[in-house]
């Protein structure tokens, strides 16, 4: 776990100067995979790991920063670096990113009109000031829990304030994922970057894609989500995961045709997908099935978790892994055995694969009093069966992204909730703007 005190320390040592700090979470997605990229359902928790950056303003355009993970010290121009056909992912290419979306010298983001894909929209942005950062994460790097997003929510947070820019979350999050899809090359959804903004301690979020509808949901006290690493990281950078998002549009460009009001999957039933299956090759007949159902099993999954039927919950999970084994092909032969092996064990509720797939972790609902020995059993049965040692964990829902006080990370830990505001102590709730109080949720609503 990353430790705030040494953090801010590490940054002074390097940098010669106090720095405040900054931390967003990762995420895991307890049903709705390959969803949000297709206007559709999602049910993510943020994790109580989470990206940390120590920061301090400079003087000028350039952003010096260094990854404590990798060992590295980059230096980039705020802002002023255009987009290029990436050539494979580096951790500061989501740095760059962010800061140029966020600067003048990129066109503000707009909300989406189709399918999930992001459009700008031409007006004028903020200029981006220099800064010092120092990047620290607990969040495992390519195993499926959105360490991406963590860092380019923390380092926007970051750079906004430091440039005393009002933080508008549901705006952050949009550039954020605008940069994920022109600086990194995966057309991502809105999910990670919307949890990572607007997690919430003991609670999952029920959050519609396309009119960024939001609605908490408690997660009992007697349930816990076991977090199971397969130590195999996946690649979205090869292609695959944009390979499927371009399926899932193929096969919106038929539906449309024969069904006038249909813009993405979402609007989409599987009759209707059955009516046009002999104009789809069965690979995106397959895609979209998935999907569609996949939608209908969150809003089943939100209900079933409000009436305490951790049973439905389970099967429901069970279901969707085994469409994004058969349907979407997403999973692996590792995930596969870890799912198998902790839905065979007494207490599990349900499991399922979490994030993009190709590797990385699977997640099982469990028992409050059968946690310990399932997280035992799993990893016994995994290394036996694979011969690689997980890491399995039991994760509890954390808040999303924020600014911390030095002397509250040294003394205390007590995070500025999404901003007791860092500069006028003004009190922040889920995303008002850090100076000027302005809701943060423009763009969408709470349910």
């Amino acid at each position: 776990m990353v430790d705030p005190e040494d953090l801010a320390r590490e940054f002074e040592r390097a940098f010669g100067r106090s720095p405040r700090l900054y931390r967003a979470p990762g995420r895991v997605n307890l049903i709705g995979e390959h969803t949000d990229y297709n206007d559709g359902f999602v049910m993510p928790m943020a994790l109580d790991r989470s990206t940390w950056v120590a920061a301090a303003p400079r003087d000028d355009r350039t952003i010096v920063a260094r990854s404590r993970e990798y060992g590295e010290t980059m230096t980039i121009d705020a802002g002023t670096q255009r987009p290029q056909r990436p050539q494979g992912r580096h951790w500061v290419d989501y740095v760059r990113g962010v800061s140029a979306v966020l600067s003048d010298v990129a066109r503000p983001f707009h909300p989406s009109t189709r399918s999930g894909c992001p459009e700008p929209v031409e007006g004028q942005g903020r200029e981006i000031r220099g800064a010092d950062l120092l990047i620290a994460s607990d969040v495992p790097i390519g195993a499926g829990l959105s360490s991406s997003a963590a860092l380019e929510v923390a380092c926007g947070y970051a750079l906004l304030d430091l440039a005393n820019r009002p933080i508008d979350l549901v705006q952050l999050a949009r550039a954020c994922q605008r940069a994920e899809h022109e600086y990194a090359g995966t057309r991502c959804g809105l999910m990670d970057q919307m949890i990572a903004c607007y997690g919430r301690e003991g609670h999952a979020l029920m959050l519609d894609t396309r009119t960024l509808e939001r609605r908490w949901l408690p997660l009992p006290s007697t349930l816990r989500v076991l977090v199971c690493n397969t130590m195999v990281k996946h690649q979205l950078a090869s292609g695959e995961y944009n390979a499927r998002r371009a399926d899932c549009e193929a096969g919106v460009r038929v539906l449309a045709q024969r069904f006038p009001g249909i813009r993405a999957l979402r609007d989409a039933t599987l009759a209707q997908l059955d009516a046009v299956r002999g104009e789809l090759s069965d690979q995106i007949y397959r895609r979209c099935g998935h999907v569609i159902a996949e939608n209908a099993r969150v809003e089943a999954a939100a209900r079933a978790l409000g009436d305490a039927d951790f049973e439905t919950f389970g099967r429901l999970m069970d279901d969707s892994h085994r469409s994004l084994r058969d349907d979407y092909e997403v999973s692996c032969a590792e995930l596969d055995a870890m799912v198998a092996i902790a839905r065979g064990l007494g207490g599990v509720y349900g499991a399922r694969m979490t994030g993009g797939g190709f590797g990385g972790c699977a997640i099982a609902v469990v028992d409050a009093s059968a946690v310990d020995r399932a997280s035992r059993e799993i990893e016994e049965r995994y290394e036996s069966a694979s011969g690689l040692r997980p890491d399995v964990w039991v994760c509890s829902a954390g808040e999303g992204v924020s600014a911390w006080r030095l002397a509250e990370a040294l003394h205390h830990g007590e995070a500025l909730h999404h901003g007791e505001a860092l500069h006028h102590g003004e009190a922040l709730h889920h995303g008002e703007a850090l100076h000027h109080g302005g809701h943060g949720g423009h763009g969408g609503r709470a349910l």
